[in-house]
């Protein structure tokens, strides 16, 4: 196995890692940053009042994005194993 190999697994395997949480980070930013918002225009300080939103943000995003992520996250497993014999030999 090659240094060269080596890196090229590694750039691999943290672009799926980007690509997979991106959605779910980017939604999470988006709610929080709204509550944020709010919370500033009413001046309502409650520290709870922003995690239940995110949280079912969160979730609604996994039910729409988890089968786009499980395919990328496949695909990744998939041309790891199939890319097997020419790392081990």
């Amino acid at each position: 196995m090659t240094p060269d190999m080596v890196i090229k697994l590694a750039e691999q395997s943290i672009y799926t890692i980007i690509l997979v949480s991106a959605p779910l980070l980017l939604v999470a930013l988006g709610v929080g940053l709204l509550v944020s918002i709010f919370q500033a225009m009413t001046q309502i300080q409650e520290q709870t009042l922003a995690f239940i939103p995110k949280i079912l943000a969160v979730f609604i995003a996994l039910v729409v994005f988890g089968p786009w992520m499980l395919t990328i996250l496949l695909d990744y497993t998939r041309d790891l194993f199939q890319q097997l014999p020419r790392i081990i030999g």
